[in-house]
């Protein structure tokens, strides 16, 4: 069987943790995408605001198989 996958990034944030943060792209990417195999974080950051970590944001791919 072939198949052929699509790679999409997307970025995930959250007050809580770089955890917390990819669940919810996760969970908001299951919305739009079928067919998710995987996830490769690229990159994480912090936003901070009068001197306190406010938000988690972690940028990653999303790979899915498309529909033949």
């Amino acid at each position: 069987m072939e198949r052929v996958a699509r790679v999409t990034e997307i970025i995930g944030a959250s007050p809580v943790s770089f955890d917390e943060a990819i669940k919810i792209g996760f969970e908001r990417a299951r919305k739009t995408l079928r067919g998710i195999t995987g996830l490769r974080v690229l990159e994480q950051r912090v936003a901070v605001e009068d001197d306190t970590l406010r938000e988690y944001r972690v940028r990653m791919e999303v790979i899915f198989v498309l529909e033949t």
